[in-house]
């Protein structure tokens, strides 16, 4: 049944509004649990660093990182559910082909973002944070690390951000291939290039060492090549 324009702005409006319920909700309940996030994103520094001390630098750190923290937990839980509108809003206009290669999309995208952040987590923090902890305390003069909480947290979830974003470079690859903007054949010839281009890349968004920056690059030059599979010619 074909919709009338103020029906299909209706119905933009409601889903709209669901999307930042779910949002506002979601925050309500971060606040709550932000004690336990905050504990979870400290726990890869406590594992290789027991004497680790953080502090509250300033008066207002605490209900900052409150805020911070419940944000990233509405953020995770409601990015889905605006996937979802999105996807039921956009379906019924779409033709069957169209259906079949945008599903996938929706679906994986949050799936990925999930798969980078987890690879951050598990895989690269242990050796960053194992990194500055030596370079900060092998020095000749004694020094003392204590780092502020506020800064760790923003360094932390800075780069789960970075990894989750980057896995999403096969989807990216694949739609602006299936658009037309994008062929198989100059992404092959362009690959000695993107190599370059990803390893300087990863040089910029990860700290200054070559373990981290390699961490990140692999994973993408091997999500490009994973991406070229699944292209047309």
């Amino acid at each position: 049944m074909k919709m009338t324009l103020m029906q299909h702005f209706s119905e933009l409006r409601r889903r709209i509004l669901w999307t930042l319920f779910i949002f506002v909700i979601s925050f309500c309940v971060g606040w709550v649990v932000s004690p336990y996030i905050e504990h979870i994103l400290i726990t890869p520094l406590l594992k290789i660093w027991d004497e680790a001390i953080l502090l509250y630098t300033g008066i207002t750190d605490g209900l900052l990182i409150k805020f911070s923290l419940s944000g990233l937990f509405a953020f995770i839980f409601s990015v889905p559910v605006l996937l979802w509108h999105i996807w039921a809003y956009i379906a019924p206009g779409l033709h069957k082909n169209e259906k079949q290669f945008l599903l996938p999309i929706f679906v994986l995208s949050p799936l990925l973002f999930i798969v980078g952040v987890c690879f951050a987590f598990y895989i690269l923090f242990p050796f960053v944070f194992r990194f500055f902890i030596e370079l900060n305390t092998d020095d000749i003069l004694p020094t003392v690390l204590m780092p502020s909480v506020k800064t760790y947290l923003t360094f932390s979830i800075g780069l789960l951000k970075i990894f989750g974003l980057a896995f999403q470079l096969p989807l990216v690859l694949i739609l602006l291939n299936k658009i037309g903007i994008l062929t198989k054949q100059t992404l092959v010839y362009a690959r000695r290039y993107v190599v370059v281009c990803i390893f300087v890349l990863s040089a910029m968004l990860t700290p200054p060492d070559v373990l981290s920056q390699i961490l990140l690059a692999v994973p993408m030059w091997l999500l490009y090549e994973v991406s070229l599979i699944f292209m047309r010619d």
